[in-house]
């Protein structure tokens, strides 16, 4: 079961990505990809989209959202997958988690002005297919846009983190809610991206001690922006807290994303793969 092209993690036009869910569909399934999940940032109202494109190309589908939340002081995301898509308290809860969003791009564009970048809310509105979920990615691409950066990495290292003009924290959700949130409505909780976050060990420990305490069961080892050596990193964190392992290439942007949906080296052999514990969830 490890020997399975499933994408896990990927966003559409819902939250940031550039593609619709129908047109991600087509790409993952061209790309060979067997099961796959749309995991919309904070969001859940491209699922029913996702789901009705997958099984009209005969491909697997789960549920899926990427919660965002804070933890030791750093926003972290946790992917749910194989939930019920109308569960109310999911819906609920996601609602609340995006509403700081717009005041908070509101000062992340006087942030910019403030070193002569102007416009760059209306700039940034421009890329947004939901209003309620606009984030740094969309400031990223207008500042592309207006030539203050050749490429949304760059903008990533000279804007909009911390310590950088743009960057204005946030306050999400915390981990016990978006757990909750996703096993109460019968779905899988599991960290995203482990080796993104830059913690400590120290750290690191608490955030996958807590995880697991409030009933997360899994996370993703191979990923887009893992290394080879971080593979095999969170393959042993795995093995390590009992979880089961995830694989999603965090696919946005044709013009963006390193990695193509559909194209990560398959999941260890010796690890339990997610969808093994989601079958009965699989659409």
């Amino acid at each position: 079961m490890s020997i399975l092209n499933a994408d896990l993690h990927c966003h559409s036009v819902v939250s940031d990505g550039t593609l619709t869910p129908e047109a991600l569909a087509a790409r993952a399934h061209n790309n060979g990809v067997e099961l796959w999940a749309l995991t919309d940032h904070d969001e859940i109202g491209g699922q029913h989209r996702a789901a009705a494109a997958a099984k009209a190309l005969g491909m697997g589908y789960l549920t899926g959202t990427e919660i965002s939340i804070t933890f030791a002081g750093k926003t972290v995301h946790i992917v749910g997958l194989g939930f019920d898509a109308d569960d109310p308290s999911m819906v609920q809860g996601l609602q609340q988690t995006r509403g700081g969003r717009g005041l908070r791009a509101q000062e992340m564009s006087d942030s910019l002005a403030a070193v002569g970048i102007k416009g760059a809310y209306e700039g940034a509105l421009k890329y947004v297919g939901n209003p309620e979920l606009i984030s740094r990615t969309h400031f990223a691409r207008y500042l592309v846009e207006a030539g203050v950066c050749k490429e949304t990495n760059e903008v990533f290292r000279k804007y909009l983190t911390e310590g950088k003009p743009g960057f204005v924290p946030h306050r999400w959700a915390t981990l016990r809610d978006a757990v909750t949130w996703i096993t109460a409505a019968g779905g899988m909780a599991i960290i995203a991206h482990p080796a993104r976050y830059g913690f400590t060990a120290n750290e690191e420990f608490a955030l996958f001690s807590e995880f697991k305490a409030h009933g997360g069961q899994g996370v993703e080892v191979v990923t887009g922006s893992h290394t080879s050596a971080e593979y095999v990193k969170y393959a042993d964190m795995a093995r390590e807290f009992s979880l089961a392992a995830s694989r999603g290439s965090d696919f946005h942007s044709p013009d963006e994303s390193h990695t193509d949906l559909g194209t990560l080296p398959y999941l260890p052999g010796e690890l339990t793969p997610v969808w093994e514990l989601l079958t009965h969830r699989i659409l």
